[in-house]
């Protein structure tokens, strides 16, 4: 999944963020986490089929795992061969160069997760399409790209229902409501130089669209291409530059608009548990000058800030990592160094750190223009924020982060780094359910992909659900610098961040899914 499979349709590479203008004075080290050892190894090898193949190192607080078969209840084989399979190559054809013949679940063992793939079936624009999502409402998990929504059965991938939007998609947000009510932004008309004009409401759980209004201008500058979405409670924020409003989920009545905020212009939200807005604040006596980054929680329902905070200048807030807890990360380009700040619930600092490892742009933003929610390798509980993590390199953001790192978040400091995975695999935290993290292991080494928990304690690791080896090359094309991931319910999906139109012999893979 690190690398792009000979064949496979590449996505585009992402683009240094717009951020705050010019981009944004570092902190001091922090001291670092325990250091690392070199662990003791012990193997436990599987004397049939059915058992789980594991290899965990353990020692001075590292923990080594190479994932193969899963824990848990045997699952019925799936129809096909039951030798070992022809592996597809990633490249989007199938293990005969139809895409059709392709089983994913082709030689599945007893114990493994059955996987179900889908693949787009629209036609788009030549360069292709993003692809948003995934959401999961009760039985039905739903993606979207700019012409409409489509929604599959959890279980097993059906088709439940389609609908197509009258004008593009111009802005979506990363959550639904509680409710499973979804308010995305739409164009004006279906030209490519129209402008973002309008909210559309739409129930997930029906498939049906509701209400639709238009956002009407804060001042006489506010026009754009482009919406910066989120949702909290009942209200959907809007973003664009210099301006932002508020808007009622359930009836559509706007709540909020303001154009700045003590000179600090808004620049995007991240919602959920909570509403919070990030802002650019231009140094006054310099309009050349960087300026600050600052980051504000707003009351929901009239935009007000509860509390703000300001970054030393020359910084950009990259992420939201953490809702609740609050944490956050920003990156200094020119130093290229990067932090992390986790925030109390008043909005003071409760920690700040340096790190001495390194995750994807997608976490700390550098080199990716996406939104601020838009890093699918952290997770946390009230005390700890676990990222997917990796050796420094050359840039701010590296590809392969295969290790996990957990974070206190009381005092910014190391508690344990789990040991690397083998070449080509990476780990992507996705949650803490009772009491451990869970994380999703990509393919590598001839391995399908897997679900694995890690001890908050130490890092020690379980598998929860392991793919089919057949599964292995439909779930490498879903590239890390463009997936998007969702767990939930006991279910990992994978989205293709970018989709095309099928082809004769070629399929462009959508969305894959696997679990209970």
């Amino acid at each position: 999944m690190t690398g792009r499979t000979p064949g496979a349709r590449p996505e585009p590479d992402a683009q240094e963020p717009a951020g705050f203008g010019p981009p944004p004075a570092p902190f001091g080290p922090l001291p670092a986490g325990p250091p690392r050892s070199r662990p003791a190894v012990a193997v436990v090898a599987a004397v049939a089929a059915a058992l789980v193949t594991a290899l965990l190192v353990i020692g001075g607080g590292a923990y080594r795992l190479t994932v193969r078969a899963g824990i848990g209840a045997a699952e019925p084989s799936a129809a096909g061969p039951s030798g070992s399979p022809s592996v597809d190559r990633g490249d989007g054809k199938g293990p005969d160069g139809s895409p059709a013949a392709y089983d994913p679940n082709a030689g599945i063992r007893p114990g493994e997760a059955r996987v179900w793939l889908r693949d787009n079936e629209a036609e788009v624009a030549g360069s292709g399409t993003v692809q948003y999502g995934p959401w999961r409402v009760g039985d039905t998990v739903v993606t979207a790209i700019s012409s409409g929504l489509t929604a599959y059965a959890v279980a097993d991938g059906r088709q439940k229902w389609k609908l197509s939007l009258q004008t593009p998609l111009c802005g979506v947000p990363p959550l639904p409501s509680a409710t499973g009510v979804l308010v995305v932004a739409v164009k004006e008309t279906a030209s490519d130089t129209s402008r973002c004009t309008h909210l559309q409401q739409i129930d997930l759980a029906a498939g049906k669209a509701g209400w639709k209004v238009a956002v009407p201008p804060e001042n006489d500058r506010d026009s754009t291409g482009e919406f910066e979405l989120a949702i909290s409670g009942d209200t959907v924020a809007v973003a664009r530059p210099a301006v932002m409003s508020g808007f009622s989920v359930t009836d559509g009545r706007k709540l909020f608009g303001t154009s700045k905020n003590g000179g600090c212009y808004p620049a995007g939200f991240a919602g959920g548990s909570r509403l919070i807005g990030i802002r650019h604040c231009p140094d006054p006596g310099d309009a050349r000058a960087a300026g600050q980054a600052m980051v504000e929680e707003l009351d929901p329902a009239t935009g007000t800030a509860r509390w703000s905070h300001r970054y030393d200048p020359d910084w950009t807030v990259g992420r939201v990592l953490s809702m609740d807890p609050l944490v956050i990360s920003a990156h200094h380009k020119d130093k290229k160094t990067w932090n992390i700040t986790a925030f109390a619930a008043d909005g003071t600092v409760r920690s700040r750190t340096v790190p001495g490892f390194a995750v994807s742009g997608r976490c700390n933003g550098f080199g990716n223009a996406n939104g601020f929610q838009e890093c699918y390798a952290a997770a946390a509980d009230a005390d700890t924020l676990y990222l997917g993590a990796g050796k420094p390199g050359s840039s701010l953001g590296i590809d392969d982060t295969d290790q996990v790192v957990a974070l206190d978040l009381n005092t910014g400091k190391e508690r344990w780094r789990s040991a690397e995975q083998p070449e080509g695999r990476t780990m992507w935290p996705l949650a803490v359910e009772d009491g451990r993290v869970l994380v999703y292991v990509t393919p590598g080494s001839g391995e399908a992909g897997a679900v694995v928990s890690l001890a908050p304690a130490d890092g020690a690791a379980q598998t929860v659900l392991q793919s089919p080896a057949a599964a292995a090359g439909a779930q490498g094309v879903f590239y890390t610098h463009g997936v998007r991931i969702a767990w939930a319910g006991g279910r990992l999906f994978l989205l293709g961040g970018r989709v095309y139109s099928p082809e004769p012999g070629k399929a462009s893979r959508s969305i894959l899914s696997f679990g209970k």
